[in-house]
């Protein structure tokens, strides 16, 4: 059965990072699951200094700024376990993935950035370009509100495996969720395309068909009818987010979303 057990935290430098660190843990209260809070830090060494001193140091830094943002949190008896990790980002996230098994990941959507015209800042980019795990995208002070209707969106309906779907199954079983389909026809599309995997269609209650430019088009065009509490996208090299697959970023004028983002992976597309 689909469940979402372990749900990974990247925290960064922003003052506001408790937030998403609440969103987390009142979402991972209605599952019963466990949170992992994760900093990456990167110390490089100069001559005639001791790597493991240094090391030590930035770590307890680390795990000094984590328990900030975990003190500012209201736990509500979810377990909270602390990871750092020295080196990059996707490497840190692969490597706790594997170790550990990670159900789903969640992000503000800009972290470390302050330009306020990016929807997803480099560091947010690169999460969702460069891995596969199920990703929840938070608005900035989101608080969890039942997710009743889910829309989604995307070109085509081939899924090679059924796992893909698992973190969407457990959030319709959990809020008790309509979940909506929108299959948008973007120019090149193939007939292949237009069908639709039979786990997606049975835990969908409407299917609606529709043409445009892009995947995101088209949901802005069915946005407003249809209200919903959460979007939810494949991670494709062609899919919603394919603009990110040519830079990191992601500026709001191509994409901006006032409610939650669940992006599932479809691999090797």
């Amino acid at each position: 059965m689909e469940k979402i057990k372990k749900i990974l935290v990247p925290i960064g430098t922003s003052p506001d990072a408790h937030h998403t660190l609440q969103y987390a843990v009142d979402f991972a209260s209605e599952f019963s699951a466990e949170i992992y809070v994760m900093e990456v830090f990167s110390v490089s060494i100069g001559a005639g200094r001791s790597l493991m001193n240094v090391e030590e140091k930035v770590v307890e830094s680390s795990k000094e700024h984590l328990k900030e943002a975990i003190d500012k949190v209201d736990t509500k008896n979810v377990k909270i376990k602390v990871a750092t990790y020295n080196g990059d980002l996707i490497d840190g996230l692969k490597d706790i993935d594997k170790e550990i098994g990670i159900d789903l990941l969640i992000i503000a959507p800009r972290s470390n950035e302050v330009t306020e015209e990016l929807y997803l800042g480099h560091t947010s980019g690169r999460i969702i370009k460069r891995t596969d795990i199920p990703t929840l995208i938070v608005p900035r002070g989101s608080t969890l509100k039942p997710l009743k209707t889910i829309l989604t969106a995307f070109r085509s309906g081939i899924l090679k495996r059924k796992r893909i779907l698992d973190p969407l199954m457990a959030i319709k079983r959990k809020f008790k969720a309509e979940v909506n389909l929108l299959l948008v026809k973007t120019p090149g599309y193939s007939d292949d395309d237009l069908k639709i995997n039979t786990a997606l269609m049975d835990i969908s209650s409407h299917l609606t068909l529709t043409e445009a430019p892009s995947t995101y088009l088209g949901v802005l065009e069915h946005f407003q009818s249809q209200h919903p509490d959460l979007l939810c996208v494949f991670r494709r090299k062609r899919g919603f987010f394919k603009n990110l697959w040519e830079k990191n970023t992601i500026p709001k004028s191509e994409f901006y979303s006032r409610i939650p983002v669940l992006v599932l992976s479809v691999k090797k597309d």
